[in-house]
């Protein structure tokens, strides 16, 4: 895309100018943060896996077809821990608490490493749709309660050996008596909990509040795996608010509908370098509006 200097001065101008911001977050955020499934991040922490099951990525592991829970569990411990517990909020997810934080703002994201509430973002503020690795549920969601697992977690990465964990830190449902899973919306049986419920009412009333005003809708590394949760949604409130301005992220998908397009500013660069700007004190923001942003103002 052209013109990036442009777009740049008129984000900067759009967010100064909002009265609230409303993030929408997929995994192109955390891949743009570091967090990558592949490359040498993976084969650094999973080069036991990959010599016995030939797994190719982290993603594509936690679908592998292994034999017994003892190994399941061994790998899900490692994934966990690597993406959840021993990994320290990132710069990304920092500095976009920085861009925001004098904001009225809210968080939906279908991200499930806990990176916002990490970076500072309060927990009230955040709705985490897909789940979250930080909790178990009963695999076949027999009941609506989480189990925290992080003293687990770090016992079965501790007792990990040739890819499998003992025996008696197999996690079983303490209802039912059957197998545990990670609370991720993967299937039918994804548990959502009273505090899933209580996150989705304040993100409701958060819209209702806000969305007419002079938002801006930052969505950031959203595609179309679940479009219908974060990118459709922005792109019919944009339609529906004259006021609001779509600022969207995207290496591979950064356009918006054309009947948003005067509102929509699209980046397919970088996504550090990008935040990092926004955040500068530059005189770009006492600049004249391009000719384009006045039209739309």
């Amino acid at each position: 895309m052209e013109n990036y200097e442009e777009r740049l001065i008129a984000a900067k101008k759009a967010i100064e100018n909002a009265d609230s911001v409303l993030i929408g977050a997929g995994a192109g955020l955390s891949a743009a943060a570091g967090l990558t499934y592949s490359g040498k991040r993976f084969t650094d922490n999973f080069s036991d896996f990959i010599e016995k099951y030939g797994i190719e990525d982290m993603y594509s592991a936690t679908f592998y077809p292994f034999k017994t829970q003892e190994e399941l569990w061994a790998h899900w411990a490692r994934h966990i821990d690597v993406n959840r517990y021993s990994q320290a909020a990132t710069k990304l997810y920092m500095d976009l608490f920085r861009l925001v934080q004098e904001k009225e703002y809210f968080v939906i994201t279908t991200n499930v490493e806990s990176q916002f509430e990490k970076a500072g973002f309060p927990k009230d503020k955040i709705f985490e749709v897909q789940g979250n690795y930080a909790y178990l549920q009963c695999a076949k969601g027999c009941h609506d309660k989480l189990y925290y697992n992080e003293e687990l977690i770090k016992e079965m990465a501790a007792h990990t050996k040739d890819c499998k964990i003992p025996s008696y830190l197999v996690p079983k449902c303490p209802v039912c008596g059957g197998l545990m899973d990670v609370n991720l919306r993967k299937n039918n049986y994804f548990v959502q909990d009273e505090n899933w419920y209580q996150a989705n009412n304040r993100y409701d009333e958060w819209l209702k509040k806000n969305y007419k005003k002079r938002i801006i809708f930052l969505e950031l590394g959203v595609g179309f795996n679940t479009p219908g949760i974060i990118r459709y949604p922005f792109e019919q409130m944009v339609y529906s608010n004259k006021k609001s301005t779509l600022i969207r992220f995207n290496r591979d998908y950064p356009l918006g509908m054309k009947e948003n397009i005067q509102r929509t500013i699209s980046f397919d660069e970088e996504m550090q370098m990008i935040v990092t700007a926004l955040l500068e004190d530059t005189d770009a923001r006492y600049m004249e509006p391009v000719a384009w942003l006045r039209k739309v103002q």
